[in-house]
Order: C-alpha cells, then structure tokens, then sequence
C-alpha cells in the first residue's frame, strides 16, 4: 500500500506538471503562429520567428529552414526541378522535429498508463489479502466478533482505495495529456503544410 500511495502522489504531482508544459506549449505554438502568418516570403518568416523563444514548433520551423539553406547554397532554389526534392526534404526533417517535441511532451505517459492498469489490480491482491487474514483470525479464535475480523476488513477496504486512489488520477492525467498532444500534433502539422506552401511559393516566384 505504500507503493500505491507514492504512486497516487507521484500522479498528482505529474498533473500539475502536465498542465503546466500543456499550456506553455499550447502558448508557444499560438504565438508563433500569429507571428509566422505575418510573414510573405521565406526571409520575412526567418525575420520574425528569429526574434521568437526557442520552443517545439521553433524547432520545427529551424529544421525546415536548414533545408531551405542547403538548396540556397547549392544555387537550386531558383530551379523549378528542384523544388519536389526540396519539399520532401523539409517535410522529412520537419516531420522529425515534430515527432521529437511530442515524445518530449509525452514523457512518463508510459507510466501514468501503468498506474491506471495495475494499481487496481494490486490494491484488489491486498483486499484478497486482508480478507485471508480476517478468516485465518477467524480459525484462531473461533469466533467472528468485530475484534477478530475488523483488521483483515479494514485492511482489505484501505487496500481497495489505495488501488483506487493511484489508478483514477493516473487514467484521468492520461487522457487529459494525450488529448492536449493530440490537439498540438494537428497545430503542428498543420503549420508543417503551411511552411511547405510558403516555401514552395517563394521558389516559384524566384523561378520567374
């Protein structure tokens, strides 16, 4: 019952963690975004994210963008052939740095997910256990007062709501933080197909 407890503390501790990051994430990416939209070519884009926090969806735009250089440098970028193998490029490493930022926001899920499916289960071992000792009380003493089986009861009740208590806050953080990256993953594809198009506009305009 002392592992359950430290889980149950440890799940509470992990949802304030949890909506913290959430919404600091959920702040960086609205932001950015107003920002980045602002932008009419790819120079206007690095212009202003430059002056932007490091966050996720930076790290994102970061990645693409040291593509976009790769094919300036090679004197490509005004060349309409190159543009499919440009996009693929910045698509692959955009992709990359998305998949990163969200495994990072959903560090411990793992966890939490174990709490959820197991707790219940090691809480109902000590119910079982509690009522075991409550009959072998029992067996002792011949008799079934209240004096004699109340331990084992009450030791298999606290049991049970030990096994409730880590499990309910562990299943309830999971959702809550698989819903918010779930949310973040659709913003930050969404902005990948926004970059994508305003680069592939911004070499079509230099193609002439």
């Amino acid at each position: 019952m002392i592992i359950l407890g430290l889980c149950a503390i440890y799940a509470v501790a992990l949802l304030f963690e949890k909506i913290y990051v959430m919404r600091k994430a959920a702040r960086q990416t609205r932001e950015f975004l107003a920002a980045f939209r602002k932008a009419n070519s790819v120079q206007d884009a690095e212009t202003i994210v430059r002056k932007l926090p490091q966050s996720g969806i930076k790290s994102m735009f970061d990645a693409g963008m040291a593509e976009v250089r790769r094919t300036q440098d090679l004197g490509l970028y005004a060349m309409r052939d190159a543009r499919d193998h440009t996009m693929q490029r910045v698509q692959a490493a955009m992709t990359t740095r998305q998949n990163e930022h969200l495994e990072d926001l959903g560090s411990s899920m793992t966890f939490l997910a174990s709490i959820g499916a197991n707790a219940p289960f090691i809480g109902l071992f000590g119910t079982v256990w509690g009522i075991m000792v409550a009959f072998v009380g029992i067996a002792k003493t011949q008799t079934t007062s209240l004096a004699v089986v109340a331990p084992g009861i009450a030791g298999a009740l606290l049991a049970t709501a030990a096994g409730l208590a880590a499990a309910i806050p562990a299943v309830l953080i999971y959702n809550f933080a698989a819903k918010q990256i779930s949310k973040q993953g659709g913003k930050l594809e969404d902005f990948a197909s926004e970059f994508i198009a305003l680069v592939s506009r911004d070499m079509d305009s230099r193609a002439g």
